[in-house]
C-alpha cells in the first residue's frame, strides 16, 4: 500500500479489482484499451502461468480514481521484469488526475523493488504525430476516427480503396463477425499458418481461447472465406468507443484475391454500427507497408512512449544495439521458416511464452 497527497493506491487480486469497479473505469476513461480490462490480465496468468498484479488508485472518500495493470514477467535464467503490458502494444496507468497518475507509478517501483527483477516497462500512448516527425520514430500507432455509420465510413473512402474492397467481394470473396470459441479455432488456422510464413513462434490456442472466455462479446472475430474455407481472420476487442485490431492474418497463396481488404472493412463497419469511434490499427513502422496499408484507411500515426526503467526508477541503458537486435531477429525467423509447420506450432507457444512483445 502506499499513496500520494491523499490519494492511497492498494494492490489487489483480479476478484477484488473487478468488485472495485475496474472494468468500468477502464471503459469511461479516454486512454482506456482493451488491453487495460481485467480480461487481458486474466488471461495472461490462465494461459502463460504470469503474475498479474492490479494497482487501484483510491481517493479520500473511497472513490476509483486510477487503475495500472501490470505483469510481472519473469523468464527462467535472466529473471524478471515488469511490464505493463505484455503482448500488445499500450498499457500503463489509467487516472483521473496526475496525482493518481504518479502514485500508481510509485507504487509500481515500489513492487518492482521489494520483489526484485531488472525493471519496469511502461508502454504509454502519445499524441499524434505531425508532419516529417514520425521519420525520427521507430514505431507508432495508427489510429482512425470513426463516423457514426459505416456508410458514411465508406462514402469516406477514396475511390481506389472502395474499388479494392468490393475487388475481394468480386473475387468471390465474403466475410462474417462472428464471436466464440469455434471462431477463435477458424482464426488460429490462419494465424499458425502465417506466423510460421513470417518466421515467429506462435501463441498458444489456449491464450485465444482464454482470452475469449474472458472478453466474450467483447472480443469480435472476422473471417473472410472462399466457399467454406477461411482465408483471412482478424480479433478486434472493444473497449467503449474504441476499438483495437491486435492480430491480423491472411493466407498467402489467397493474397491475389484481396482478403485483407475485405477483413479490415467487415472489422471496421460493424465496430462503427456497433457504436466505436475510434479504431486502433496497431503498431506499425513509418514508411513500411503495413504503415501505408493502415494509412489508406484513414489512420493518423500516434506516437508510442515505451519507457523502460531501472529499479530505482531511472532509465534503463541500452544494452543491445539496434543492429545486433536486427542481425539476431533475422537468423532466428530464417531458422523458423524452415521448420516443419507441425513442429513451429508445437515449440512456438512454451517460446511464445517468455517474447513480452
Amino acid at each position: 500500500m502506499s499513496g500520494t497527497d491523499d490519494v492511497e493506491v492498494v494492490s489487489t487480486g483480479l476478484r477484488e479489482a473487478r468488485a472495485a469497479g475496474w472494468d468500468d473505469y477502464v471503459s469511461r476513461h479516454p486512454d482506456g484499451t482493451g488491453y487495460h480490462h481485467l480480461a487481458w490480465l486474466e488471461s495472461i496468468a490462465s494461459a502463460y502461468g504470469h503474475r498479474p498484479w492490479c494497482l487501484v488508485a483510491l481517493s479520500p472518500g473511497g472513490n476509483l480514481s486510477g487503475v495500472m495493470p501490470i505483469c510481472e514477467f519473469r523468464v527462467p535464467l535472466l529473471g524478471a521484469r515488469w511490464v505493463s503490458l505484455p503482448y500488445c502494444d499500450l498499457g500503463g496507468p489509467l487516472a483521473s488526475s496526475q496525482t493518481a497518475e504518479t502514485a500508481l507509478r510509485d507504487r509500481a517501483q515500489e513492487l518492482v523493488q521489494q520483489r526484485g527483477g531488472k525493471g519496469l516497462q511502461l508502454r504509454l500512448p502519445g499524441a499524434v504525430v505531425e508532419g516529417h516527425e514520425e521519420e525520427a520514430l521507430a514505431k507508432v500507432s495508427m489510429l482512425c476516427d470513426l463516423p457514426e455509420t459505416s456508410e458514411a465510413l465508406f462514402s469516406n473512402y477514396k475511390p481506389k480503396l472502395r474499388s479494392q474492397i468490393r475487388k475481394a467481394e468480386k473475387n468471390g470473396l465474403r466475410a462474417e463477425v462472428q464471436s466464440g470459441p469455434e471462431a477463435i479455432r477458424q482464426f488460429y488456422r490462419v494465424f499458425a499458418i502465417n506466423m510460421h510464413r513470417l518466421g515467429s513462434p506462435v501463441h498458444s490456442l489456449r491464450w485465444f481461447l482464454d482470452l475469449q472466455a474472458a472478453f466474450g462479446d467483447r472480443m469480435k472475430v472476422g473471417l473472410v472465406f472462399l466457399d467454406d474455407r477461411v482465408v483471412g481472420a482478424g480479433v478486434v476487442l472493444v473497449n467503449g468507443v474504441r476499438a483495437s485490431i491486435p492480430w491480423a492474418s491472411t493466407l498467402a497463396e489467397y493474397n491475389r484475391l484481396a482478403p485483407n481488404m475485405l477483413l479490415y472493412w467487415a472489422l471496421l463497419a460493424d465496430v462503427t454500427d456497433a457504436g466505436c469511434r475510434v479504431f486502433d490499427f496497431g503498431r506499425s513502422t513509418p514508411g513500411e507497408g503495413t504503415y501505408r496499408f493502415k494509412k489508406q484507411w484513414g489512420a493518423r500515426p500516434h506516437e508510442l512512449r515505451w519507457l523502460d526503467m531501472t529499479p530505482d526508477g531511472r532509465p534503463s541503458p541500452e544494452t543491445v544495439s539496434s543492429g545486433q537486435a536486427g542481425r539476431l531477429r533475422a537468423t532466428v525467423e530464417s531458422l523458423w521458416q524452415r521448420m516443419p509447420l507441425s513442429v513451429a506450432n508445437l515449440l512456438g507457444p512454451p517460446v511464445r511464452k517468455y517474447i513480452s512483445l
